[in-house]
């Protein structure tokens, strides 16, 4: 089918040639990301790629101290393509405050839209007393922030950390709070659509999940109750832009209406503010 409008994608990775991920290499899980990976691309390759598959805008991932290039590639695209792209900042907790500070500087100084914490990453539980002010800076600077839930990819044991439960108690105590939680859950996906239930500010990213391997129980929740609270993401390179599109346009919604909002419409009211 072809949409009559663009898509956005919430979590979009740099690709730097022939880089060495360590323990965080997935390519075990994702076949086509030692590909793109051995062979590398750059940010005009990327922007192709979404205008491949329909793709107008994406928010772009910086700040793993595990890959250092990644910052000055994202100002980069932020300045050369300011139509195309966003910027969120991954933030280290065990940084502290100046942690909490360099977010605050990506954002009022270079336009980043959005913070995002992984406990896989920083093996820092995300109740920990050290995110808190993350997620005060966040409520004041008034941008969402993305936390990976679900058993990770990565070769690291930190399943336990990302259990989604954690939310509830981040979604009590800071109510202003956007919360996405990122890459489907799993296993736990009943249970996050049971505290996006509950939670107004709490919101779930498809990213690092390929559409036809969507949990069942997601599906459900955005069909039914949940058409305004789950938003599109790839986590490229991962995944492939144009695969991930054509599996969600071959997805059974309810209406068109539903599907617009995952692919396009959640995502720019929920990260950048609009209506």
């Amino acid at each position: 089918m072809a949409l009559d409008y663009k898509v956005f994608d919430g979590w979009i990775n740099m690709v730097p040639k022939q880089f060495n991920y360590g323990s965080f290499d997935t390519s075990y899980m994702f076949t086509e990301v030692a590909e793109r990976v051995a062979q590398g691309r750059t940010t005009e390759q990327i922007v192709e790629e979404m205008d491949e598959a329909g793709m107008d805008q994406a928010v772009i991932a910086a700040g793993y101290d595990f890959q250092p290039d990644d910052m000055p590639w994202a100002l980069d695209a932020l300045q050369r393509y300011p139509d195309r792209f966003h910027g969120s900042y991954i933030v280290d907790p065990r940084q502290g405050m100046s942690g909490v500070r360099e977010l605050e500087s990506r954002v009022r100084n270079d336009g980043f839209v959005m913070a995002r914490i992984s406990a896989y990453h920083t093996l820092v539980p995300y109740t920990d007393p050290r995110c808190y002010p993350l997620y005060a800076k966040c409520v004041e600077l008034d941008i969402p922030i993305s936390i990976n839930v679900g058993v990770p990819g990565p070769l690291v044991a930190a399943a336990r950390l990302q259990d989604p439960i954690h939310m509830d108690e981040i979604c009590a105590f800071f109510p202003e709070l956007k919360v996405i939680m990122a890459h489907c859950g799993d296993p736990w996906a009943e249970l996050c659509v049971k505290l996006m239930l509950k939670w107004k500010n709490l919101y779930m990213m498809t990213s690092a999940f390929s559409p036809k391997h969507y949990p069942p129980a997601l599906v459900y929740y955005m069909n039914t109750r949940g058409a305004d609270k789950v938003m599109f993401a790839s986590d490229y390179p991962l995944l492939g832009l144009v695969r991930c599109v054509r599996e969600v346009e071959a997805m059974n919604f309810r209406d068109e209406d539903r599907r617009r909002k995952f692919l396009s419409d959640n995502a720019r009211r929920v990260i950048l503010g609009q209506e």
